[in-house]
């Protein structure tokens, strides 16, 4: 009886280790969960949406425009010591690229950029970083901001973040489960 009981522990401790092997892997090198929070991305993403963000992707290839992304926040966000938050934006601008805020609208390189996701009433407001000037994006940093640019902290106040903050790109919406969806890119046409 002991030998068939210690057999059966020693069984489910090897699977529990390898189990959470492959957790730790997936974890680690792959895909990771995040759970938004606040209204920043809104109408795209809501707070208490939880997402899967690939971890591998931006190994192989660099981040795109219109990318949605999960990133470090950057010291100027202001998040609390210890926190280690994360946020989730939306590239506008890569490296090289030029971007303004005119007329409550982004432009990249001059093009007004065609943000069919935002509500119609949705303003873009130049802030601290941007103001009334055009920025352009060094070789290693990228303009983010919000979907719900009034309730958004972003590049807009406190400038570009590079890639090495960049956690992944967001592309599975898995909780709620009414709201399942893939998360793709915007493509703007630039």
């Amino acid at each position: 009886m002991i030998k068939v009981v210690g057999g059966f522990l020693l069984d489910l401790i090897e699977t529990l280790m390898i189990g959470l092997s492959i957790f730790a892997v997936v974890y680690l090198f792959l895909m990771q969960p995040h759970q938004v929070s606040g209204d920043s991305m809104y109408p795209t993403l809501e707070t208490g949406d939880y997402v899967l963000t690939d971890k591998i992707s931006y190994r192989m290839g660099e981040p795109q425009r219109g990318d949605i992304v999960v990133f470090h926040a950057p010291p100027a966000a202001q998040c609390p010591q210890g926190t280690g938050c994360d946020y989730i934006k939306r590239i506008i601008a890569i490296p090289g690229d030029t971007v303004e805020v005119r007329d409550q609208e982004f432009y990249v390189n001059g093009n007004k950029l065609d943000e069919r996701y935002l509500d119609e009433d949705v303003d873009t407001t130049a802030h601290s970083f941007i103001g009334n000037r055009a920025a352009t994006m060094g070789e290693d940093e990228y303009f983010v901001s919000g979907d719900n640019r009034p309730r958004s902290s972003d590049s807009r106040a406190w400038g570009p973040i590079s890639s090495k903050d960049i956690v992944g790109r967001a592309f599975f919406r898995y909780w709620p489960m009414s709201a399942l969806s893939t998360l793709t890119g915007y493509d703007y046409g630039l």
